[in-house]
């Protein structure tokens, strides 16, 4: 009989009710894992009836059996073996200039035959040198019977005499008109977009050497040489659009809006071609759809994401556009939910880590496109499948709103998406690619802070752009920018390909 002081509360209540604790109990876990915790994502699966346990002091260590022989036969090991492959001290590099010291002995050598010599190497610096380019042109002026000669002569062949005056012709600069010549202008540039310095840190540098630059006119310099590389971003653009794959993100960017302080939040989108290693970076306002889909209208093939609906609405308003998610979104969802309900978390990431051993697997004997695909097929499709149909059985079994409910409703709806990776060799299972290359952003706004404009956010967008080009292609970005900002002002529209860092060569 129930007792008439319990209080009685509808069914529905009492499992929305459960579903806000559990709710908050993740929030809670979350945020002491942000804190206190390890950032990695790191899963060790659960013993299996096959395991070997050791037990060191009470503290038990599951084993394979396969490696159970390796460890017993490190441990017993007596001592190590005699002969190691020592490589001994980094050597310096070859290519670098040698200043010879020759230190002879205080004693008169002069009757003595020299035997041989000890070198010793040591790697040295000096900082960076600031001088002062000054072109020096002299004037002469030609004697009166000599320019009388010339005009007879001149007119005789119908030609116009050269004048009086006699001077070299100033050498074809790109910047006539600035103040700062094409090394200073590298200098700043990369300092800021590739070493994460602020401009004002710059300025400092400058200061040091007793040259003071204002903020403004840094600006001004920066401005001024982007608007030499727009021409040459355009070309890029038009390039990396042609492929049939690509993987996308964004990450944010604030823009000081007004002299007062105020920041807009933008955003910069990342786009990365994994087959050609090309990086794509522009810049946008806000997050919607309409700037990435107007990019994204001259592509067709497939198009890899987290699980941002924006890429899903591109994905229906772009018929040419296939839309394959990202199967460590969708592990971190199940890694988040181990505070939850960690059983069920484990069993989805112990699916999960098959599918990525047998990434590992075609990484490590370097497969072609071809030959991955095969072996996914072979090994990949029966997890996937399985993983595929304990999502939808499991999710009979949870609360919607709990977080193991909402790590596999986000996989089962992306789980149409992901098959794509499997039939597919050149798609890689994650967009990890994609994310790796907006680490020098998150990098990078944490030591300026935000951009000064819109403008100067999309300028951010291309710099980042050509530098994380070059770092995929093995390109030093100083040598780089300092050749293509000496060239492009002369260079035709039909050659501007050639500048790119994967077709580049160096000026002789």
């Amino acid at each position: 009989m129930q007792n008439a002081e319990t209080p009685v509360v509808p069914l529905q209540q009492y499992e929305q009710a459960l579903a806000e604790v559990a709710d908050l109990k993740a929030r809670v876990a979350w945020f002491e894992r942000q804190m206190f915790g390890q950032k990695r994502e790191r899963f060790i699966a659960a013993a299996s009836p096959d395991q070997l346990v050791l037990d060191f002091g009470g503290e038990q260590v599951e084993v394979a059996p396969e490696e159970a022989k390796q460890i017993i036969a490190a441990h017993e090991r007596t001592k190590p073996d005699a002969e190691k492959n020592h490589k001994g001290r980094v050597l310096i590099a070859e290519h670098l200039p040698r200043e010879e010291e020759i230190i002879e002995p205080e004693e008169d050598t002069s009757d003595m035959i020299r035997i041989g010599e000890d070198v010793t190497e040591t790697l040295e610096y000096t900082p960076g040198r600031v001088w002062v380019r000054r072109i020096v042109r002299p004037k002469y002026a030609r004697k009166e019977a000599i320019q009388h000669q010339i005009e007879v002569q001149a007119a005789a062949e119908g030609k116009v005499a050269d004048g009086q005056i006699v001077q070299a012709p100033l050498p074809q600069t790109p910047f006539p008109r600035l103040k700062a010549g094409v090394s200073t202008l590298v200098h700043i540039l990369v300092s800021k977009y590739v070493d994460h310095l602020p401009l004002y840190r710059i300025a400092q540098q400058f200061a040091r050497h007793q040259v003071k630059i204002p903020d403004s006119t840094f600006g001004s310099w920066v401005s001024t040489a982007c608007e030499h590389l727009q021409p040459l971003y355009k070309v890029y653009e038009e390039r990396i659009f042609q492929s049939n794959y690509l993987q996308m993100d964004e990450t944010r960017l604030k823009v000081l809006e007004d002299a007062k302080g105020k920041c807009h939040l933008g955003y910069l989108w990342a786009v990365f071609d994994p087959i050609h290693r090309y990086p794509f970076f522009f810049y946008q306002t806000g997050r919607d759809h309409q700037h990435p889909k107007k990019l994204l209208e001259r592509f067709s093939g497939a198009l890899q994401s987290d699980g941002y609906v924006v890429y899903e609405t591109l994905n229906t308003k772009l018929p040419n556009l296939f839309l394959v998610n990202c199967m460590a979104h969708i592990r971190r969802e199940f890694f988040e939910a181990k505070s939850n309900d960690e059983n069920r978390a484990n069993a989805a990431l112990s699916f999960i880590q098959q599918l990525y051993k047998v990434e590992q697997e075609a990484r490590e004997q370097q497969l072609s496109s071809e030959e991955r695909a095969k072996i996914r097929l072979e090994k990949s499709t029966g997890p996937f499948s399985e993983f595929k149909k304990w999502c939808i059985d499991e999710y009979q079994n949870v609360l919607p709103q709990s977080t193991i409910g909402k790590a596999i409703a986000y996989a089962l709806r992306r789980m149409d998406n992901m098959a794509l990776y499997l039939i597919h060799g050149d798609i890689e299972i994650d967009n990890n690619l994609v994310e790796n290359i907006i680490r020098p952003v998150a990098i990078g706004r944490k030591n300026y802070l935000f951009a000064g404009s819109h403008d100067a956010a999309q300028r951010t967008a291309m710099l980042y752009t050509f530098f994380a080009l070059c770092k995929h292609h093995n390109i030093n970005p100083e040598i780089w920018l300092n050749d293509v900002l000496n060239r492009i002002a002369f260079t035709k529209p039909s050659q501007l390909p050639q500048l790119l860092p994967p077709f580049w060569k160096p000026s002789n």
